[in-house]
Parts: structure tokens; C-alpha cells; sequence
């Protein structure tokens, strides 16, 4: 396994939706960087093995057997952007008043784009999926809170 040293891990501005990101390959992450947002995706989790009096040493390509993407999540940031660039049509306009007052440049204490991203994500299923077809969102939100036991 190589092992990567990144001189400048930051690549984008925390306050401005990610626009490059870094690549992985069979042995992890590397210096090779691509356009875009990063689709967001998680590492499915290897047990450690058994120990029998000396530790075992496992061997994997941890990357593309374990790496699975978060299509619905993806699917869901898409829907959020497209709806963010059109203008936040939708809702009210005590609403619209607060995503203006959540991004703007002059504020003091702004906030970063996750924080924003989060409270648009936040309002689009409470205020506009239903509205636009978009349904699906409240549906997949709730069953992955009743799976989770959390209520919705």
C-alpha cells in the first residue's frame, strides 16, 4: 500500500458549494484531483478477524469492494441544487426572507455552504418536494427514521 502525502488537503472554500475533490483508488486516497462535487458515498465496514493467539494480518482492495454510494442522498442534493439555482421557488416569503438573510455576503458570521445546504435541504422537503413531485424525499426520510427507531 502507498502511502500519500498531501502537502494542501483544502481544495475548496468552505462558504461556496465544492467544485473539485480528490480521487481514490485500490489503496486509498490520492493526489489526482477531479471536477465536481464529490458524490457522497461511505466504506462499508470490514470485521477484524478473530484473534487466535497472534493477530492475523488482512489483506484487502478496500476501496472499490467496500465503497457504496448514497444514491438516494445524491439523488437528493441534485433536487436541492436544481431547486437553489431556480431561486427557491416554492415558498414563503417569511422563508424566503430567511434563506436570503442565510446567505448573505455582507453578513457577519456567515455561515458555510454544508450549514446552508443543510437548512435548504431542510426546507425543500418540509416546504416544496410535495410541490414539485418530489414526495419521495418525505417518504424515504421518514422510513430511514423509523428504521432507525428515531421518530419522525
Amino acid at each position: 500500500m502507498n502511502q500519500v502525502v498531501i502537502e494542501n488537503p483544502i481544495l475548496n472554500s468552505p462558504y461556496r458549494e465544492p467544485t473539485r475533490y480528490r480521487l481514490f483508488d485500490d489503496d486509498g486516497i490520492t493526489n489526482d484531483i477531479s471536477d465536481g462535487r464529490r458524490p457522497s458515498s461511505y466504506f462499508v465496514p470490514i470485521a477484524a478477524p478473530k484473534k487466535k493467539g497472534k493477530q492475523l494480518a488482512f489483506e484487502t482492495e478496500w476501496i472499490k469492494e467496500r465503497q457504496r454510494e448514497n444514491d438516494e442522498v445524491n439523488r437528493i442534493r441534485r433536487r436541492v441544487s436544481i431547486w437553489r439555482q431556480g431561486g427557491y421557488s416554492g415558498v414563503t416569503a417569511t422563508t424566503r426572507r430567511l434563506l436570503e438573510y442565510w446567505r448573505d455576503a455582507e453578513r457577519e458570521n456567515k455561515l458555510f455552504f454544508c450549514q446552508i445546504e443543510a437548512l435548504e435541504t431542510a426546507v425543500y422537503v418540509t416546504e416544496v418536494a410535495s410541490k414539485y413531485g418530489d414526495g419521495w424525499i418525505d417518504g424515504y426520510l421518514r422510513e430511514q427514521n423509523a428504521d432507525a427507531g428515531s421518530p419522525l
